[in-house]
């Protein structure tokens, strides 16, 4: 009988049984058994930033391994996006379902929400083959633990109607948008859909309410990333008291609340455009009335493409704010930024850096350090669908703004333009935290004067072979 080799697959069960171990184990720690699908219950663990490493690395070897061996059996093809969850979120649907364990008929629902019941039913039992709702009986649905983050009151459900409309609606236009270009900067697939570009589209009658619904949407954004990480992945307790972080960009300051809530010796300036400022004022009235009458925080309107930067902070942070713009545009930016900053000053960029699709023979995952070495093979050593939430983003960004995420090497080279230096990226969850200093320039700019360090990065055997990152940069990776 011939002998196959089939190490390609079971490699991939092996990993997935390690893996299941040590989620199994991490559960037992605290108490509890792993949650299933079918309960409602969040579980210990309801934020990343609460999930122990091991779990956090069990959890994406799982995701990879698992994505990997069904795209290694299956038939190609059988891999959709579609249009499905905002059906149901705009119907409401994991609303009517709630409180209601024994389900309700696909008719029932249909009647509630308006929709026709032959296709509604046809959503609903896709979405139930891939996990959100069950059928409990033929044709009868019931909510599960991924279903019931799509209620109305939860800002994930505007999240997913956010991607899944501006998102999808623009993707349709990429292809054009690549093969026919119009040789603009401002030639993106969503101006194509809409005419106008993303912001000048919500500021729009027909607009205003999806721009409304974004607002919600970047919470969500914010707990699904891990924002809870920034009080933990840096030395802030280091900092000397009323250390001043500059939020560029902050929104509402739903980042930057948790940090003075964490380390109250910090005094947040936040930054954003007027508007936006009246919101975070309400907000923190609200939720850290204290914080404002103890003058821990200062409100100061601004546009970051016109004007710089309050003068002067110890610490200058943008969460996922570049990733929104251009090179160009991200330029302008860092410049109204660097501008005001003094020697001492630091920038921290928290955004997501992508790393190749190759893997890496013989590398091994260090449990202290897990977003620092390569995946175990035989998965893609960045995790692939572990990960893929980085790579995905980028797309969408591509499509609603014309931008996309970045590599280490195209961050360092993008802030040196800036007059920045590279000093060191910390692990912030999915997300990283990248700091660098102003670059202090005698002739030629000292990052091309400093040591040969090359701390860990043999780990990442492409980030070398850049043409745009200096072989003499300077790299000090620290992880907390």
């Amino acid at each position: 009988m011939a002998s196959f080799d089939n190490s390609h697959i079971t490699r991939l069960t092996d990993l997935i049984n390690h893996a299941v171990k040590d989620v199994i184990t991490e559960y037992a720690a605290v108490g509890q058994a792993v949650p299933s699908l079918d309960t409602l219950d969040p579980g210990p663990f309801s934020v990343p930033e609460a999930m122990p490493v091991r779990l956090r690395k069990a959890i994406q070897i799982i995701e990879a391994a698992c994505a990997q061996l069904s795209c290694t059996v299956a038939l190609p093809g059988s891999v959709l996006l579609n249009k499905s969850l905002e059906v149901v979120t705009e119907g409401h649907i994991a609303d009517l379902l709630l409180d209601k364990p024994q389900g309700l008929t696909a008719s029932d629902l249909a009647m509630r929400s308006g929709l026709d019941e032959a296709k509604l039913t046809g959503v609903m039992r896709l979405l139930a083959t891939r996990h959100c709702f069950k059928e409990v009986q033929p044709g009868v649905f019931a909510n599960n633990r991924l279903s019931i983050q799509l209620l109305s009151t939860d800002p994930i459900a505007s999240l997913v109607a956010y991607v899944t409309d501006e998102g999808l609606r623009a993707s349709s236009y990429l292809n054009e948008t690549l093969t026919n270009p119009l040789g603009t900067d401002d030639d993106i697939p969503f101006k194509r859909f809409s005419g106008q570009g993303l912001y000048e589209y919500y500021r729009t009658d027909k607009g205003r309410k999806q721009g409304e619904r974004v607002m919600r949407a970047m919470i969500a954004w914010g707990d699904i990333t891990g924002k809870g990480f920034l009080p933990q992945a840096y030395s802030w307790a280091a900092q000397p008291t009323k250390t001043t972080f500059c939020d560029v960009g902050g929104g509402n300051g739903w980042v930057s609340i948790g940090l003075v809530r964490a380390h109250p010796h910090i005094k947040v300036v936040l930054q954003d455009q007027p508007q936006v400022i009246e919101m975070a004022k309400q907000l923190w009235a609200k939720e850290y009335p204290s914080a404002v009458e103890q003058g821990k925080v200062e409100f100061v309107p601004f546009d970051f493409l016109k004007d710089t930067a309050v003068e002067g902070c110890d610490f200058y942070y943008l969460r996922s704010i570049l990733h929104n713009w251009t090179n160009s545009d991200c330029e302008l930016i860092l410049n109204n930024i660097r501008k005001s900053m003094k020697p001492s000053s630091k920038l921290i960029l928290d955004e997501f850096v992508l790393w190749e699709a190759i893997q890496a023979q013989g590398s091994s995952v260090d449990a202290d350090n897990a977003s620092l070495s390569h995946a175990p093979e035989p998965l893609l050593g960045n995790y692939g669908a572990g990960r893929i939430r980085a790579y995905s983003i980028s797309l969408h960004m591509m499509n609603v703004c014309g931008s996309q995420e970045r590599t280490f090497s195209e961050w360092v080279s993008l802030c040196e333009k800036c007059g920045f230096t590279f000093s060191k990226i910390y692990e912030a969850g999915d997300m990283s935290l990248l700091e660098f200093n102003p670059t202090r320039i005698s002739g030629v700019a000292s990052v091309l004067g400093t040591p040969n360090i090359l701390e860990n990065i043999s780990d990442f055997p492409g980030l070398l072979s850049e043409n745009n990152l200096p072989a003499r940069l300077e790299r000090k990776w620290v992880w907390p």
